[in-house]
């Protein structure tokens, strides 16, 4: 069995099954029957049954998902209505006669947005016509097996599996002769592994891995004006987001400003247990991501950074306040890696040039963004970012229907 923990506590919640080759292969062979029927069908009231159960779900599954995950209650209801308007959406498609539908697809996700994750690779799956074995992450598979069982209740036997297990049972599904299609959401590591594994049989691979963001921002910008906007960019989900800012590269003498205005911020911000109700920031999801966040922080701050407000909190729980680390440089790991955690470097820049190429210096590039008062030439400096998808004055500014794409390691599609 796979333990299931509460982050808030560190104490075991449940056990879910650890599923091997054996329930994969059944899985999969269930998969391609169901597929036969159902790429030739009408789909679009089943994609819209499922986005009433995933309505229907969150008042009984948020709390669930608070609790395995750690993100505040609202959140967690937000995250299902998230779900259901992207089941709607995919609802209201009509595939043309190219579409996509290879038959049986694997699908892992993450553990930041379990539900989010799981519908957004789902949806359109199924609107072209594909049946889906699903493999949730084994911090976070709860919630998504108890959604799974519900979603089977309005789809076809066999257009859903939900399989629960420690990472090895992704490279088992991915290596499966039946599989036809890849798509995951999770780690470089993990996903050169999973590619590795789908070589074997030419499978077609949809990968969004780690970004490690930067944000530019621009010398003459009035910090108090983005500092609540930079703010939640970077710590959205307890800073648990492949396209949040994790690293802030300030321009000439902006640097001392933007910092005191971000350590304004998380001065303010409620660290707690999601479930009580005011909680802003909760837990980092599990014990190996919470000692890397703080090693990377003791690391940078021996190393001659400085940290202005934040940390790790005492007692029970994975809980961080907010880290704001001033003078960090392109030396240190946690500006040259994806920390995925709720810490945020700022690096001090003499020019514009700098910062861009500094930005630029890494093997991953999902998102980026500009800051600055002056839009039109914002504009023209994030044109230089080599991101897969770049803005102006915002960053976790996505929708369902908006663009979204990364570049180098952060995302390969083929």
């Amino acid at each position: 069995m796979l333990a299931v923990e509460d982050p808030a506590t560190g104490q075991r919640i449940t056990a879910v099954p650890d599923c091997g080759p054996a329930e994969v292969d059944k899985a999969v062979r269930a998969a391609a029957e169901a597929w036969t029927a159902w790429h030739v069908s009408d789909r679009h009231a089943a994609l819209t049954s499922c986005a009433v159960v995933v309505e229907e779900a969150a008042p009984v599954l948020a709390p669930v998902l608070s609790e395995e995950q750690g993100k505040p209650l609202h959140e967690a209801e937000a995250e299902f209505a998230g779900a259901a308007s992207r089941f709607r959406y995919f609802a209201g498609l009509r595939p043309g006669p190219r579409a996509d539908a290879d038959g049986p697809v694997a699908a892992i996700t993450s553990s930041n947005f379990p539900v989010q994750s799981a519908v957004a690779k789902l949806a359109p799956a199924f609107a072209a016509g594909n049946t889906v074995v699903l493999k949730p992450s084994p911090r976070t598979p709860l919630t998504t097996l108890h959604l799974g069982r519900m979603l089977a209740q309005v789809l076809p036997p066999g257009v859903l599996t939900v399989l629960t297990g420690h990472d090895p049972l992704g490279e088992h599904l991915v290596a499966h002769p039946g599989i036809r299609r890849v798509d995951f959401t999770g780690s470089a590591g993990t996903g050169k592994r999973l590619a590795a594994a789908s070589v074997p049989e030419w499978r077609r691979l949809t990968l969004e891995l780690g970004g490690n963001d930067p944000a530019i921002v621009l010398p003459g910008t009035d910090p108090a004006a983005i500092a609540e906007r930079l703010f939640w960019s970077a710590f959205a989900n307890c800073g648990q987001i492949g396209v949040a800012v994790e690293r802030v590269y300030a321009v000439g003498s902006v640097h001392d400003g933007i910092v005191e205005a971000l350590a304004a911020v998380a001065a303010r911000v409620v660290v707690g247990d999601g479930r009580i109700p005011g909680t802003q920031l909760g837990p980092v999801n599990n014990r190996p991501r919470y000692d890397r966040v703080t090693g990377l922080t003791d690391e940078a701050r021996a190393d001659g950074a400085r940290i202005v407000t934040g940390g790790p909190l005492d007692g029970p729980g994975y809980f961080f306040a907010p880290a704001i680390l001033a003078d960090a440089h392109d030396g240190m790991r946690v500006v040259s890696e994806e920390q995925f955690g709720p810490v945020l470097p700022v690096v001090r820049c003499s020019t514009v040039d700098e910062a861009v190429g500094l930005a630029n210096a890494t093997a991953g590039g999902l998102c980026g963004s500009v800051w600055g008062a002056d839009e039109e030439y914002a504009a023209e400096v994030a044109a230089r970012l080599g991101s897969g998808t770049v803005r102006v004055n915002a960053h976790l500014a996505m929708s369902v229907d908006g663009p979204f794409a990364g570049s180098r390691w952060a995302a390969l599609r083929e």
